[in-house]
């Protein structure tokens, strides 16, 4: 996974894709898995050596070329082609499946035999370099996604983009992203420093884009292949800048006109967001600073990882509460958050910006998941990974935003992975339903297992074992007997 003949991956985010599933038939549980056959691959096992550059390993010419072979090499990556080694998540549209990460290449597979099928490029549809692996759907099926046009016809923009779940009769052998729609643009603060980001929050009027201020620079990007660092050498912190906050209505699709900002910080992952009598509730986990990405490197996790995976900022689950309506003559300083079930404020300030302070709910969690079923409206609880001061998680948590209670799952030598939340069919509550994660076990002698928790109470309801080596995945997606095709013969 992390070694092609005698070359290795520098960071733990770089390994080739392996997609593996778990299928329930019959009272039974099946086991699968399979390499991503993507172009990566295919070239990387032909030329028995890493050759295609991953966000943090740089891939150089084989030393065997011919001078003008190298000088060719080095010439095309002046402006890097990216990786289609989709290894971060699983993205549904219509009828069909696509492995995805954050570069503008996606691939096609068929989700009962994990067979790798078409490779599609985003930069065809719409104009971006780079798209997050966190989509929203909405009711109807249709998928909403952003990526980032980095210095289009002379600007850095962050585009939002909607896949139509259905299209016509006529159109349904070609692909879905043919009518693709370009739901809005933001401008980036910076034209050669854009954000980076790995996902964003919907309610039910808004978009929400938070440009922190972990960014890229483009021009490193562009002269890293000649400078011999990697990619992931172009992303720096910039702790002294502000965090903007932006909220897209739907309906116009325009960012609103008020500047909204917090302090700088690092987040990875939205956990939901929605509206409450004129205020809008964004939940994130956010980081103090950018320690948690370098963590991961092999070298890290090889060695001595307690010694060597300290997180200097632990993860913590924020809320920031955005007014909508306010009054326009309210004192400088006014807190303009108006009710009373949140610590968050937002203070006015005198060139009319407003700043907002979040409301801690909790610390050391990852990895969040909810029932969608509540995404962009108000929900009471977060299933997460655990974790303290090593990104390793060691628990899966059950946290309720109401009560700040929680609820915990961990066993000796075990690792899990994301909780994915599963809706009971005859569902009446929220937490109605089950949590599958696969656990991973740091003993040899304890094989790898399923593990399917009843999500109201946490208790444990079956686990499934398998005699192969599990890997922790990044994320995943329950798909229901009625989402899939007949399975082939």
């Amino acid at each position: 996974m992390h070694t092609v003949g005698e070359t290795q991956y520098n960071h733990w985010f770089d390994g080739l894709a392996l997609m593996h599933s778990f299928t329930f038939k019959n009272g039974e549980v099946y086991y699968r898995s399979k390499y991503l056959r993507s172009d990566t691959y295919n070239c990387n096992i032909e030329a028995n050596r890493i050759v295609v550059s991953e966000f943090g390993t740089m891939a150089y010419p084989d030393p065997c070329k011919n001078l003008f072979a190298k000088a060719f090499c080095y010439l095309s990556h002046t402006i890097p082609e990216f990786t289609d080694n989709c290894l971060i998540n699983i993205m549904k549209t219509g009828e069909d499946y696509y492995a995805t990460s954050e570069t503008n290449f996606i691939r096609k597979i068929n989700p009962h035999t994990l067979e790798t099928l078409e490779k599609v490029d985003y930069n065809k549809y719409v104009a971006v370099n780079l798209a997050t692996s966190h989509p929203h759907y909405d009711s109807a099926g249709n998928v909403l996604n952003m990526g980032t046009s980095i210095v289009d016809k002379g600007k850095t923009k962050y585009v939002i983009f909607k896949i139509p779940s259905s299209v016509p009769e006529k159109e349904k052998k070609k692909s879905r992203l043919k009518h693709l729609e370009v739901v809005c643009s933001i401008p980036s603060q910076s034209l050669l420093h854009p954000s980076y980001y790995h996902s964003f929050g919907v309610t039910e009027n808004y978009i929400i884009f938070i440009e922190q201020p972990f960014k890229l620079d483009i021009l490193k990007l562009a002269t890293a292949y000649f400078r011999g660092v990697n990619w992931a050498s172009c992303l720096s912190f910039h702790k002294e800048d502000k965090t903007w906050i932006h909220l897209i209505d739907k309906k116009t699709k325009k960012d609103i006109s008020t500047k909204i900002y917090t302090d700088a910080m690092v987040l990875f992952h939205h956990v939901n967001a929605y509206e409450e009598d004129g205020h809008v509730v964004i939940d994130v986990i956010s980081y103090s600073d950018n320690s948690l990405y370098q963590m991961f490197y092999l070298k890290n996790l090889n060695e001595d990882l307690e010694k060597n995976t300290k997180l200097t900022s632990i993860p913590a689950c924020k809320r920031f509460v955005v007014p909508l309506g306010f009054d326009k003559d309210a004192e400088v300083g006014t807190n303009l958050v108006k009710f009373p079930s949140t610590t968050a404020t937002a203070l006015k300030e005198k060139d009319g910006n407003i700043y907002c302070q979040a409301e801690m709910l909790c610390e050391g969690i990852e990895l969040p998941r909810i029932n969608y079923d509540y995404n962009g409206k108000k929900y009471r609880y977060i299933y997460a990974t655990e974790v303290q001061w090593s990104p390793v998680p060691t628990k899966i948590a059950k946290f309720d935003v109401l009560t700040k209670k929680k609820l915990s799952w961990e066993e000796e030598h075990c690792w899990p992975a994301e909780p994915v939340f599963v809706p009971s069919p005859d569902l009446k509550e929220e937490d109605d339903g089950l949590i599958l994660s696969s656990i991973v076990t740091s003993d040899p002698r304890k094989a790898p297992f399923l593990l399917i928790l009843d999500a109201k109470t946490f208790t444990e309801m079956a686990r499934a074992t398998v005699n192969v080596n599990l890997h922790l995945d990044l994320h995943g997606l329950f798909i229901p007997e009625k989402d899939l095709n007949a399975e082939p013969e």
